[in-house]
């Protein structure tokens, strides 16, 4: 298989606001056909958020009364997500731009940002609700260079980020979904792929 990663790297060579795509040498089972969204990376870390694995039976509606946050979804009520293997107990929102509590806010692209504060959940059961979020439990992350290490052997692949496919559609197709944004479809994925 023959993948082509560079096009997808900034001028600083960093993968930030792109998908990365669980790829057929991934072993890692807590990253079976995972799509992440890459929030940060840069020398020294990276970091993001499992965008296609729901917690079975556990929404914001339900999620906000523990967090000890009163009122009604004032927008979609969406299913919170596993967004990783670290920090598990700590929330992390992904969410549209027309909301940021800019002290704690981190503007991911024009369109979206990242919050892990209690205000960004309380703002979603009010009038200045960000008309996109969904929450997700813990992230991924990585050490220097491990993700580019992880990518040149194929474990991820990397794709431009489609902000619809974090908010929109059904978590158990969006791996497919993303892989067909670069061409690829899963029956082609081997995990004794090589590079051409």
């Amino acid at each position: 298989m023959v993948t082509n990663t560079q096009s997808s790297f900034d001028q600083t060579g960093f993968l930030a606001k792109n998908f990365l795509i669980a790829g057929p040498a991934m072993q890692d089972p807590r990253f079976h056909k995972t799509v992440i969204y890459l929030c940060v990376h840069n020398p020294d870390q990276a970091m993001g958020i499992i965008i296609n694995k729901p917690k079975p039976e556990l929404y914001l509606s339900t999620m906000l009364p523990h967090l000890e946050v009163e009122g009604d979804i004032t927008h979609t009520d969406t299913q919170v997500l596993y967004g990783g293997p670290v920090e598990t107990e700590r929330g992390f929102v992904l969410h549209s731009r027309d909301f940021g509590d800019f002290d704690d806010t981190l503007a991911l692209s024009d369109t979206l940002a990242l919050s892990a504060n209690k205000s960004v959940l309380e703002a979603l059961t009010g009038p200045t609700a960000p008309q996109k979020a969904v929450l997700a439990l813990g992230y991924a992350g990585w050490d220097a260079a491990q993700l580019e290490a992880e990518i040149k052997q194929d474990a991820w692949l990397v794709a431009p980020a489609d902000e619809m496919l974090i908010f929109a559609g059904k978590p158990e197709k969006k791996w497919k979904h993303a892989l067909a944004s670069l061409g690829i479809s899963p029956e082609l994925l081997s995990p004794h792929s090589g590079r051409a």
